[in-house]
């Protein structure tokens, strides 16, 4: 009898809590005197970076790593509404990024800042370190690969067939053939993200689950 050739997707989704949160925030003031404009941003960001690197301790916490942005200064010349054009606006502003392991320290230091005038709270990253993100993905690769098998089997079942063989096993798309890649990468981690904040104004600080996806494209002969 001759081998039936069966190709499958195996897939696996993996999902943990997250880690690690990257809060993104910008500190900037304006006004219409220059100087004074980038004198008050220069010393907001001060206080910010003070702050930061006063919990700052890669190893232990709250803060393990942070950066910051060159000041940016821009103006502009509006217009009132009966067509006259207004004296400049000066615009000074920098943006920072503040990585916590400490995810309760995240949610009680982004509220606060928030609070204060000339700052912004744009939004917090979640992940994972990197022991885990690794551990997730080989675990997610293995399950994907004897999801595949599993499919296989099932489809030689319907047919009357008892074994199977693998032939081939590659990241989708790398079969050779007109097999097409799925939505997801072999290996996907999907870090979630927190926008500025809910509806109703409030910054949403309930860390994401992140999901780690795995997907292979397998050949098996079946007999």
């Amino acid at each position: 009898m001759s081998e039936m050739i069966i190709t499958v997707e195996g897939s696996f989704d993996a999902h943990h809590p997250a880690e690690r949160g990257t809060v993104r925030l910008s500190a900037g003031c304006q006004g219409g005197a220059r100087d004074a404009v980038i004198t008050k941003t220069k010393q907001l960001h001060a206080a910010l970076a003070g702050e930061v690197q006063s919990m700052l301790d890669g190893t232990k916490g709250p803060v393990t790593w942070w950066s910051a942005d060159r000041m940016q200064v821009w103006a502009s010349q509006p217009w009132n509404k009966d067509g006259k054009q207004l004296p400049h606006v000066h615009y000074a502003a920098v943006s920072l990024e503040v990585k916590f392991s400490d995810l309760g320290r995240l949610a009680v230091w982004a509220e606060q800042v928030a609070m204060r005038e000339g700052v912004t709270v744009q939004g917090i990253d979640w992940a994972l370190t990197e022991v885990t993100k690794n551990l997730l993905t080989l675990d997610a690769q293995d399950r994907a690969v004897k999801h595949a098998i599993a499919k296989a089997s099932a489809y030689a079942r319907s047919l009357g067939l008892s074994t199977v063989r693998p032939l081939a096993i590659a990241d989708p798309g790398m079969l050779g053939d007109d097999s097409r890649p799925s939505s997801f990468a072999p290996a996907l981690l999907m870090e979630r993200s927190a926008g500025n904040g809910s509806s109703n104004g409030a910054l949403d600080l309930k860390p994401e689950e992140i999901t780690i996806a795995a997907r292979v494209h397998a050949r098996f002969a079946a007999v």
